[in-house]
């Protein structure tokens, strides 16, 4: 289980997950000023600390480095909510409270999941041994088309 990112950790992983690029300590520490006084030796600290822990790669570019993010942000916060939930005394209880808390629009993402890890189990089959699936007519995968805007 990853630790709970430190503030700026978390500003610094903010940017280099909502890029999607590999990024340098400069395009970070630039963005960074924008918010706040910092110094590029902190900004430097920081993602060399992001790369010790195994949250970023990176690669020399001359005197730099580039960063890149190993995993993504849905993918921490997964991390940290089943941390959460796993250490609870009574688990179903903190999910009932967790839950409660989330706003009608959480609720529908939270439905909207529940509906991919239902369809992608009803999928797996029960059986150790199941019977060999029918072939599928070339060109047509069986899954859904992606939503419009989505």
């Amino acid at each position: 289980m990853p630790r709970p990112l430190g503030e700026l950790e978390d500003a610094v992983m903010t940017r280099v997950w909502q890029w999607n690029r590999p990024v340098t300590v400069r395009e970070v520490l630039e963005d960074l000023q924008q918010e706040r006084s910092i110094a590029y030796t902190t900004v430097m600290t920081v993602m060399d600390n992001l790369h010790q822990k195994g949250w970023v790669r990176r690669e020399a570019e001359g005197r730099a480095y580039r960063y890149t993010a190993v995993s993504t942000r849905a993918a921490y916060s997964a991390a940290l909510m089943n941390e959460a939930w796993s250490t609870s005394d009574s688990p179903a209880a903190a999910l009932v409270a967790f839950f409660g808390m989330m706003s009608q629009e959480q609720r529908e993402a939270l439905r909207d999941a529940m509906r991919v890890v239902q369809h992608d189990d009803a999928g797996t089959p029960a059986d150790p041994e199941p019977a060999p699936a029918p072939a599928e007519p070339e060109g047509e995968s069986g899954a859904p088309e992606p939503e419009p805007g989505r």
